[in-house]
């Protein structure tokens, strides 16, 4: 999924039935469309996971999307996260959509290869990875996942390791000079559980100027990325 005006979309999905969902946390609605002119529109109050799951999957499979792409809706009978919060949500969507912003600017500025900003279900995190353009010595060229040399530069709304938001950035293969790199007041580097920059939320918005701070953070990092990966074997 990927930032959108009042929240996320999938964009436009290829599955037989072109069609698109967006989840709009500005205003607590659910809205899917298809390409025959299908139409979802519900609210999101008042609706478990469960509910909500077996909610899209049902539009998605009564208009022609196979059954086998839709694994996650159709059985789903848990009860979790039973209660909705409109203001939690709009919270959520306004934070993705300023950090989206600031990504943004920064892609914009890279002259080598970025993928698309885009949300990750697993933590639910919002990123980007820059590629320099060269394979990992010794892995298998057509295994673009763990042969491409690359930094990702992210934001977490916490999970297991780090249970507040944060800001991340890592590199692979890591360079030995990455962990002794100096980071500015309130980034760490990170050693449990991943190795990386982490600047949490709060230390952000403390600043003076915290995009300016952000903008300056992943251009140092990405700075140091291109002069220590590029020359490095792994």
């Amino acid at each position: 999924m990927r930032p959108s005006l009042t929240g996320l979309t999938t964009g436009v999905v290829h599955a037989g039935t072109d069609f698109e969902l967006q989840l709009d946390l500005e205003n607590s609605v659910i809205v899917g469309r298809t390409a025959e002119g299908a139409r979802l529109s519900e609210s999101l109050i008042g609706q478990s996971s469960a509910d909500f799951a077996n909610l899209v999957a049902d539009f998605l499979t009564s208009n022609g999307v196979d059954d086998d792409l839709v694994p996650a809706g159709k059985g789903h009978d848990r009860d979790e996260f039973a209660e909705y919060s409109a203001g939690h949500a709009q919270r959520i969507g306004r934070v993705l959509g300023a950090v989206n912003a600031a990504m943004t600017e920064f892609r914009s500025s890279i002259k080598e290869e970025t993928s698309p900003i885009q949300v990750w279900p697993h933590h639910f995190d919002l990123s980007m990875l820059w590629l320099p353009g060269e394979k990992i010595e010794g892995q298998d060229p057509d295994n673009e996942e763990y042969s491409d040399k690359q930094m990702n530069f992210g934001f977490a709304f916490g999970d297991e390791g780090i249970p507040e938001p944060y800001f991340y950035v890592t590199a692979y293969p890591l360079p030995d000079g990455f962990p002794s790199l100096t980071l500015p007041a309130g980034t760490e580097w990170e050693t449990e559980g991943f190795s990386g920059a982490v600047l949490p939320y709060k230390a952000l918005t403390e600043s003076s100027d915290p995009r300016s701070y952000l903008l300056d953070l992943w251009a140092g990092l990405l700075s140091a990325g291109r002069d220590q990966m590029r020359s490095l074997a792994h």
